[in-house]
């Protein structure tokens, strides 16, 4: 006969029972516990890799032509001053600071206007409009060559740095669309809408409230499109024949020839064309990665 005590007794021991230890997780080793030259090794190596064209670029573009030395001494600038005056690179080079420019502030206001539509209306064909946006990005830019050519050729823009300008902030449109949408997804509505409580129109309550915070991808689109203009080389291949009005580019490509290349001169116009590129993100670069950040995450 089972008593009372006993059935009671039975759950309470198998409830006093200890559980069975679980396997201690294998965690990997911290960030902190890892030899410090298992870090610095491949940095370093990568940086070696990195960094040995950029000095090849200058050690040819500072020593005097004919040199074979691997240090550039004596040191010389006839290079820089031969592409410069002889080879025409100043008009070059400010002819592809106008269409820089120029590609940055449209690309720019346009895709904001885009960017807020997107961002906070609702249309019936908002999606397909989105998808053609994203596929848009599949076309190379060499397959707008012939129309675009034959509609400047109708406007009579060939040979103009208008045509460029309007090549290259087409062709950025898409992608800086897409980002500034996202941009503006994180910005938080009910902002906006106070704004509104507060006696301000839509578009007050966005140049006070919204326009601010979107200086980091305002930052990141505008100078995505200035060195993509900066370094496209067909657009103004194809629609510029005057030399007085072609692009730094261009002007590269005019100091290879079929029988010989200038290393010293091409060298130097590498060097100018890298240098205006390297001083705007290095005082952009805070700013260039908080807006891709915060444009790679929707709201």
């Amino acid at each position: 006969m089972i008593t009372k005590e006993a059935t009671t007794a039975a759950p309470a021991a198998e409830r006093a029972a200890p559980a069975p230890p679980r396997p201690a997780k294998k965690e990997g080793p911290a960030w902190d516990q890892i030899p410090r030259w298992q870090i610095y090794l491949p940095l370093g190596i990568y940086l070696v890799f990195t960094l040995i064209p950029f000095y090849w670029i200058l050690l040819f573009s500072l020593r005097p032509a004919g040199s074979t030395s691997l240090v550039p001494w004596p040191m010389t600038f006839d290079h820089f001053e031969k592409v410069w005056t002889e080879r025409n690179f100043g008009t070059y080079f400010g002819n592809s600071v106008l269409v820089g420019v120029a590609t940055l502030v449209m690309t720019t206001v346009v895709a904001l206007a885009g960017g807020y539509a997107l961002a906070r209306f609702d249309f019936r064909i908002k999606r397909g409009f989105m998808l053609a946006l994203l596929c848009s990005q599949f076309v190379p830019g060499a397959l707008l060559l012939v129309p675009l050519f034959e509609i400047f050729a109708e406007l009579q823009m060939i040979n103009s740095l208008g045509s460029v300008i309007i090549a290259e902030t087409v062709f950025q449109l898409p992608l800086s669309m897409i980002l500034i949408s996202n941009f503006i997804k994180n910005v938080p509505y009910s902002l906006e809408e106070a704004a509104w409580v507060d006696g301000c129109g839509r578009m007050r309550a966005f140049r006070i409230v919204v326009l601010p915070l979107l200086r980091p991808g305002l930052i990141a689109v505008g100078s995505f499109a200035f060195v993509h203009s900066w370094n496209h080389f067909l657009f103004a291949l194809m629609f510029l024949n005057n030399q007085d009005k072609q692009t730094i580019p261009v002007g590269l490509n005019s100091l290879m020839s079929a029988d010989s290349v200038d290393l010293g001169a091409l060298a130097a116009g590498g060097i100018i064309a890298a240098v205006p590129v390297v001083i705007v993100f290095a005082f952009i670069q805070k700013w260039l990665i908080t807006g891709f950040s915060a444009g790679a995450v929707k709201g």
